[in-house]
């Protein structure tokens, strides 16, 4: 039994340590992941290290973003996870006045190492978005906005804006992507 706490805690730690990012404390973020440890969110895809590197340049941006996350829910099997964590991320462009709120859940896939768990695959699932509007009303332009699905859309618009742009469609509740995500995610957990 100590060693299912031990591991929970461990894995929700990473879950939490997103707050690296949010605080700019890049060592601490490289952590989390294992070193082929790989990211698809809106305006990024590919190896962790790389992802970390483009967030520290748009931390120099216009753009500002902060995660809130919820507790994790985990299944293991055996050093395998899979780990689906509710989170909201709310983003401003600072130069636009135009924000944005987008709840969404992290789909991580986690592995145990040399006795350390980390990340191996983290995904999104985007449930619902909102535009903020912190120095008052301003048009956003609706045709950009419509080209994604409307639970990441003002995030997506955001994102472009701010020159960080969305090259493909993501995973949205009850999505086919959703659905495959998982699907996939169980087929690993079992290998």
């Amino acid at each position: 039994m100590q060693t299912y706490l031990e591991d929970r805690l461990a894995i929700a730690d990473l879950m939490t340590g997103w707050i690296h990012r949010d605080l700019a404390q890049w060592d601490a973020m490289r952590e989390l992941f294992h070193p082929d440890g790989v990211i698809e969110v809106t305006w990024f895809e590919g190896l962790a290290s790389d992802f970390i590197n483009a967030s520290m340049g748009m931390g120099q941006s216009d753009l500002r973003t902060k995660h809130f996350i919820g507790a994790p829910v985990v299944t293991f099997e055996g050093d395998k996870a899979i780990v689906e964590t509710n989170a909201i991320i709310v983003g401003e462009n600072v130069r636009l006045g135009l924000g944005c709120e987008s709840h969404n859940r992290f789909f991580d896939r986690v592995e145990k190492r040399n006795g350390a768990w980390k990340i191996v695959n983290r995904q999104s699932v985007y449930d619902m978005g909102s535009f903020t509007f912190p120095r008052g009303m301003i048009e956003v332009e609706g045709e950009v906005v419509a080209c994604h699905p409307r639970e990441y859309a003002p995030l997506a618009y955001l994102l472009e804006k701010s020159g960080f742009p969305v090259k493909r469609r993501f995973a949205t509740k009850g999505s086919d992507l959703e659905k495959t995500m998982k699907a996939s995610g169980e087929a690993w957990l079992k290998s």
